[in-house]
């Protein structure tokens, strides 16, 4: 085994550990409430109105509920839009992030605690050994028009999933393929399963693959396999693998499982 291979492996792992476990990474998701299921805009358990009016959510708040909007004191109306992530949020209340999140024309507000169970629960992430035949040669093959399959999501609703292509990788001889998005700077993403979801390793797991080059090669490592943030928290929507994402192998590489104290 190369020592370098190793040694970034090690390091990829390490910097995994540190961002699911961070104060607002994902185990500090501490619930997703959805303002269509709340026409009267109270969520339990935190302060203040929250309604839909249109393209944006609007909160009010009273002075005395604590919360801050663009770090100052809230008292009366505020007009929000979607926030681009737990750490850049509008709304704080305490120590908590309260992020506004649009999803198929929905608006919901998630609740980043980072006193939430799961965070203060956690013991790491059990991984398979590492292993340099899970390092293949891959060739990217897309589509020649992208295609959105609907899914089941982890909170038993079914969305679209938007696919480019496949991506093709062997392993002992025989030919793989899965089907694969492209994010917005040219990576791949699969949600995947294999014949340890569920039993060896969490129900399905998602793999990252780096951009292709022109003529769609790329390496695949699934000693990078990762868990979804539903894997560290309930209140995420991660969709389950698309048809044809099973593959027929024991995938003993990357993630396994969150380990709980």
């Amino acid at each position: 085994m190369s020592t370098h291979a190793l040694q970034e492996w090690q390091d990829w792992r390490a910097q995994r550990v540190a961002g699911v476990s961070q104060p607002y990474g994902p185990l500090a998701l501490a619930g997703t409430h959805w303002l269509a299921d709340r026409p009267d805009g109270r969520i339990e358990g935190l302060p203040g109105i929250w309604t839909e009016e249109g393209d944006a959510v609007v909160l009010r708040a009273d002075a005395e509920e604590g919360l801050t909007v663009d770090g100052r004191p809230a008292a009366g109306a505020f007009r929000l839009g979607q926030d681009a992530g737990p750490e850049a949020v509008r709304v704080v209340h305490g120590e908590r992030h309260l992020l506004v999140l649009r999803r198929e024309g929905l608006w919901a507000v998630r609740d980043y605690d980072p006193a939430a169970p799961a965070r203060r629960g956690f013991a790491g992430i059990d991984v398979f050994d590492h292993d340099e035949r899970w390092v293949r040669p891959g060739l990217f093959r897309p589509y020649a028009q992208g295609r959105t399959v609907q899914v089941p999501n982890a909170d038993g609703q079914r969305r679209g999933l938007g696919l480019a292509g496949e991506l093709a990788f062997t392993f002992e001889g025989d030919e793989h393929t899965l089907q694969v998005a492209v994010e917005g700077d040219g990576s791949l993403w699969a949600v995947l399963a294999d014949a340890t979801s569920g039993t060896d390793s969490y129900r399905f797991r998602f793999l990252r693959a780096p951009a292709p080059a022109e003529d769609g090669t790329v390496t695949v490592d699934l000693n990078r396999t990762l868990l979804p943030p539903c894997a560290f928290a309930d209140h995420f929507l991660c969709p389950f693998p698309p048809p044809g994402n099973t593959l027929p192998i024991a995938l003993r590489a990357g993630e396994r499982n969150r380990i709980v104290h």
